[in-house]
Formats: structure tokens, C-alpha cells, sequence
């Protein structure tokens, strides 16, 4: 097996940076979800909500500095907030877990309610602030503003077995869904389709990580994420019907890095496509039923 795709979301829910290299840190891919957009009341915003976000292009600049450009040419840089520099502080939520991240500047607002809607620009200068789910990760684990874990893993041998479920489902015909679909930060070929779902421990690179969770999916898989347009109930109903674990149709699996010993710092190590995987701890296959 070996790493087809390395993919970095540098605001939540907005388009992807495709590297051919990228630093592993502890709450995930270097530049990844650092910055989000949150609503009045600090909770977060994604594509469930405004399928818009997705077609905000994104770059990641010199000094933690980012660059959004709106389909219309539109184009604003964003000097990265800190709350050392009396930047302010905004209280934010993402999926209940609320913590502090630090907004943007005025301007930046502006565009955004340009280009998207009444929200606020905010980034996460301090990858320490928002833990892990305890049941699934250790004292210490945090991520950044990810929906839940620092890494999605999905594999190309899963994507071309859905894609087979949802053509017997559509006899008349339904379009090939792609990977992009589904938002993964490491793709991996070679495997066996759903051989993921019963990995624990796997290597990539010289880079070892947790297989902690599968990754319940939601209506972002609908939605085209180069046109920004809902393309009705697939992959959801397919995946309902014949991938469903821990209750929610799923598709590919979280990962928590480990550090190497001896490595400290906030680079764990880096990884580059082409590399090697290899499953260094398997177990039962996630239940549907979440028992």
C-alpha cells in the first residue's frame, strides 16, 4: 500500500491545498483547518450550511498569513491574529466543544460578508486549546478546528467499491463520485475495499498513527466541491444501506499521530506521496449498530 493524495484544508469547509509533501504535526497536517468561519454566536459554519464555502480558493502565505479568493476574482490577504498581540479573543464552538481562537481583522469580516454571509474569520493560534473526544483519543491529544480528530484516512479501493454499490442502486445510471467528495487528508492505495475499518495502528512513511474512529458522514458528500452544487442523495443513501458503523453511514477512518521517540517540537515528521503504509495493528471491524 502508499499514499496516493495528501490534501490540506487550510479554513474549515473551504477548497484544498493538494501538496506533494506536508509536516505532520500533533492535531494534524501542517496549515490544516487552522482557520474557520463562526457564526454570531461563535458556533462554527461549513458547507451543511452554506454550500458557498467550498468555492472560496485558499493559500496559505509566508508567516502563517492566508489568501481567500472568491469564483468572481475577488482577493484578500489575511495576516494571522494572536491574542499575544491583543488581537481578540472570540469564544468558539465546534460540534460542542467550545474554546478560544483569535478573529481576523475588520476587513477580512467585510469580505467574508461579502462573498458568504454574516460570519466571523477567526483562527486558531494556540493547536492546544481544543482536545480530543476523551473516549477515543489520550490525555494530551488536541486538534485543530477539524470536526473531530487531526487526520482522515480513506483509500482508494473503499471509493471504487462505493462507487460500484451506488451504481447497482441506480441501474439508469449515476455519476462516479470522487474522493474530493469526502475531504480526506491521506489517501491511501493497495488495500482491500473497507480494509480500513479493521486497522488500529498504521505507519506511513516513517510516521506511526491511531486508527481511533470511522467517519460518519454528512451532506457535505453530497455536494459537488467543484461547483458547489447538491447533487442529491448520493453517497448517503448507498452508504445507509450498505456501510453503516457506530449507527452513521460512514466512510474512512480518524487518525490520531503518535509521536516518534526522540522527535520533539511541533513537527512530528513529514509525509510525502509515494510513501509506503503499513498496518502495524488490526482489530474487529467497527459495529454498525455502535454496540
Amino acid at each position: 500500500m502508499h499514499l496516493t493524495g495528501l490534501h490540506v484544508y487550510p479554513v474549515k469547509s473551504m477548497y484544498r491545498l493538494s501538496p506533494d509533501s506536508a509536516a505532520v504535526q500533533p492535531w494534524g497536517l501542517a496549515g490544516d483547518r487552522r482557520w474557520m468561519l463562526a457564526d454570531p454566536t461563535g458556533r462554527f459554519v461549513s458547507q451543511r450550511e452554506n454550500a458557498a464555502l467550498g468555492q472560496i480558493r485558499t493559500d496559505l502565505l509566508p508567516g502563517g498569513a492566508l489568501a481567500l479568493t472568491a469564483p468572481d476574482g475577488s482577493r484578500i490577504e489575511v495576516t494571522a491574529p494572536a491574542g499575544a498581540t491583543g488581537d481578540p479573543i472570540a469564544e468558539v464552538e465546534v460540534w460542542g466543544t467550545r474554546f478560544s481562537a483569535v478573529e481576523a481583522a475588520k476587513e477580512a469580516h467585510q469580505w467574508i460578508a461579502e462573498h458568504l454571509g454574516d460570519y466571523r474569520l477567526v483562527h486558531l493560534d494556540d493547536p492546544r486549546a481544543r482536545p480530543v473526544d476523551p473516549e477515543y483519543g489520550r490525555p494530551g491529544d488536541t486538534v485543530s478546528m477539524a470536526d473531530g480528530f487531526p487526520l482522515l484516512l480513506t483509500t482508494t479501493a473503499s471509493l471504487d467499491r462505493l462507487n460500484q454499490l451506488i451504481a447497482a442502486e441506480h441501474p439508469d445510471g449515476h455519476e462516479t463520485l470522487p474522493m474530493e467528495r469526502f475531504r480526506p487528508n491521506v489517501v491511501v492505495a493497495g488495500s482491500e475495499p473497507w480494509a480500513e475499518d479493521g486497522w488500529r495502528r498504521i505507519r506511513i512513511g516513517a510516521i506511526t498513527f491511531q486508527v481511533v474512529k470511522p467517519c460518519g458522514r454528512c451532506v457535505i458528500t453530497t455536494t459537488d466541491q467543484e461547483s458547489g452544487e447538491r447533487r442529491g442523495p448520493e453517497p448517503l443513501r448507498t452508504l445507509a444501506r450498505h456501510h453503516k458503523l457506530l449507527r452513521k453511514a460512514a466512510f474512512g477512518q480518524n487518525l490520531i499521530p503518535e509521536r516518534p521517540a526522540g522527535v520533539e517540537g511541533d513537527v512530528l515528521g513529514t509525509l510525502r506521496l509515494g510513501d509506503d503504509v503499513e498496518v502495524l495493528e488490526d482489530g474487529a471491524h467497527w459495529p454498525a449498530d455502535g454496540r
